[in-house]
């Protein structure tokens, strides 16, 4: 299949080339290359790269930075995604996007399942939940995943906070009233590999296996990392006075996938160790 990857060079963009060129032609663009804002312009990189799917890895991720820029979030996050999604219209395109666990409200108390209603608590949740809908309003064919909690190679993330700063001989704390499914971008874009290749379409929750807290989370980036001399005290949520709320719950349930394709993701501490492994950031 010929496919185009919109935000190539970033975090997940970087692995969706390396694991989707194995099978398929992969052309890549960035923000260097286009603006997903501008409807024009996203119509133009589809003419000329004429893919058969579309892979939209871009989005604006600052969750606390999307409260007090929430114009250009909702550019980036929600009206981006239209402007795709009309742009492959009529042409037979596969549009591929991802979203995330904070379209939830994190009251469910139990993995939260494709049909279950949404509730965004912060305008981050809010302009992916817009770009949601756009893209089941407007595309002809689509991929919708969501997933959680993502780290890898090329990105700012939790898992290279906590190593930076326990480098730095820094006492860390760290929450742990907020459960999520830790997310190897490594996986995710496996992951998306077998949805593309079994003809799948619709929506799916996508993550590494097993739950835990971003402080149990801190715990074992330490110990794989073989750094035992920091400590990790847990705290609260509202110690932190973060400007955009975050669901207290947020696991994803991957029965969906599982029943599409066959296989599920490794635990969330299986892929910590393949990640820390693979950076030569384990001891």
């Amino acid at each position: 299949m010929k496919i185009l990857i919109l935000g190539h060079k970033g975090m997940l963009g970087s692995e969706l080339m390396l694991r989707l060129a194995i099978a398929h032609e992969v052309t890549g663009k960035d923000i260097d290359a286009f603006d997903i804002t501008d409807p024009a312009d996203c119509l133009r990189i589809v003419e000329e790269c004429a893919p058969e799917a579309v892979v939209n890895a871009t989005g604006y991720t600052n969750v606390d930075g999307c409260e007090a820029d929430a114009e250009r979030c909702f550019a980036v996050n929600a009206e981006g995604v239209k402007h795709l999604a009309l742009a492959c219209r009529g042409k037979g395109i596969l549009v591929v996007h991802f979203s995330t666990d904070y379209v939830f409200d994190g009251k469910k108390g139990t993995p939260y399942r494709e049909e279950d209603p949404t509730g965004p608590l912060s305008v981050y949740g809010a302009s992916k939940l817009a770009g949601e809908q756009f893209l089941q309003a407007f595309a002809e064919r689509y991929l919708l995943v969501r997933t959680a909690w993502l780290y890898g190679k090329n990105g700012h993330h939790f898992v290279e906070a906590i190593l930076k700063k326990a480098k730095e001989g820094q006492g860390l704390e760290v929450v742990d009233d907020q459960i999520g499914s830790p997310t190897y971008t490594r996986d995710l874009a496996a992951a998306l590999e077998l949805l593309i290749a079994g003809g799948h379409t619709g929506l799916f929750h996508v993550t590494n296996r097993g739950r835990c807290s971003w402080y149990e989370f801190a715990v074992k980036i330490l110990q794989y990392a073989g750094i035992g001399d920091v400590t990790v005290t847990p705290i609260k949520s509202d110690r932190l006075s973060r400007p955009a709320a975050r669901p207290a719950w947020s696991v994803l349930d991957g029965g969906k996938f599982f029943a599409a394709c066959g296989k599920t993701l490794p635990y969330w501490q299986i892929a910590l160790q393949d990640y820390l492994e693979r950076t030569g950031s384990r001891r």
